[in-house]
């Protein structure tokens, strides 16, 4: 690593915690203000408010960094053409290839940062903070049983299954229906029973009647006690069920959730579509950084823009892109675009936005 590149670096990292503080100072001043009277209300201890926010912050750097990285970048070409010393490299013969790849390499470090950051620590931490927040600042009791958000289940087979409710542990259903049809779609056989639990060896049914109906007409009815039940599901994605919020899961989490939903002829595609967001979303690090060097230098190559044009151009790619990949996912949990392509739609568009006014840009 030559000492020019090192001294890019620096400079840019600088200016990059400088953006990157006073976004974060800014959202966490709004977000308190916002949510600080409603925390008054439950006579909330001081630390159980400053824990949720602190648990909060990883969630906001992560949602704040692409937005630092573009004004960054904008800010720090800004500054080294206000100073001649792009002049200076590029008479010395230094591309801007050379010149822009440590900002280049800086997007691609912090984008498997936010990566590692996205796959595991800020879900683990927003939970945490929706639990600070509803147990002991809300005060909420914990509730008995709670509703099934989603109460049929495909077992295959021509098997159908409704839950009434689900105890907050996942691991206990309750007031259980199975319905299973014939390949021409006539009611073969109704099963219901009190609840149906999870153990070691899988689902069993508890308490239970059953009722098959038979081509001539009649009924027969039998009782059980206990009986297997051949669910996918586990315990863990019946918890999901009550909340259905993507982001206190772990992509892992997510991944296998989707998995067992389609083990089990189910299709989520607003799980889906989230997971592709999370994957893409880092990668926008990158992008920015594109985008930031092509808009400083595609009028004459070497001459950047003021600080406060920077800051405006800044805003405004980033109010373009958080409403692109809105619509993006959006569309793709609605089922109007496949998942992988809402998620991944935001990256490409700007990419391709970001290429092309780096190849009107005078070299």
């Amino acid at each position: 690593m030559s000492i020019l590149f090192r001294y890019m670096l620096r400079e840019y990292v600088k200016i990059f915690g400088m953006c990157f503080a006073g976004l974060m100072t800014i959202y966490l001043v709004i977000d308190f203000f916002e949510k600080v009277r409603r925390f008054l209300r439950y006579d909330a201890h001081v630390l159980d408010v400053l824990a949720y926010f602190v648990l909060k912050m990883p969630a906001i750097s992560y949602q704040i960094a692409p937005l630092a990285v573009l004004m960054a970048t904008l800010l720090t070409i800004g500054l080294l053409s206000r100073s001649h010393e792009i002049t200076a490299m590029r008479s010395c013969g230094i591309s801007l290839y050379w010149i822009t790849s440590p900002f280049l390499f800086f997007g691609t470090v912090l984008a498997m940062v936010l990566f590692l950051f996205s796959s595991t620590v800020i879900p683990l931490a927003l939970a945490k903070a929706e639990q600070i927040k509803t147990s002991r600042i809300e005060k909420r009791p914990v509730p008995v049983s709670i509703k099934a958000a989603q109460p049929w289940v495909s077992l295959g087979d021509q098997t159908l299954m409704n839950i009434d409710t689900i105890d907050p542990g996942g691991s206990v259903l309750r007031k259980i229906r199975l319905y299973r049809l014939s390949p021409t779609f006539e009611l073969q056989q109704i099963a219901e029973a009190q609840r149906a639990v999870y153990s070691p060896q899988g689902w069993v049914l508890e308490d239970g009647i059953r009722r098959s109906f038979r081509q001539d007409g009649t009924v027969s009815v039998s009782t059980f006690r206990t009986t297997p039940l051949p669910l996918a599901q586990i315990p863990d994605d019946f918890t999901t069920w009550l909340e259905l919020d993507s982001e206190t899961m772990t992509l892992q989490e997510i991944r296998s959730y989707v998995d067992r939903l389609q083990l089990g002829g189910s299709i989520l595609p607003r799980l889906l579509t989230d997971y592709y967001g999370r994957i893409a979303f880092p990668c926008v690090t990158f992008i920015m950084v594109v985008v930031g060097i092509a808009l400083s230098l595609r009028r004459t190559g070497v001459r950047g823009s003021g600080m406060a044009m920077g800051i405006g151009q800044a805003m405004a790619v980033g109010f373009f892109y958080w409403s692109t990949h809105s619509v993006a996912i959006a569309l793709g949990r609605g089922g109007a675009l496949s998942p992988m392509l809402a998620g991944w739609m935001a990256n490409l568009v700007f990419l391709t936005f970001g290429c092309y006014l780096l190849l009107k840009v005078r070299y």
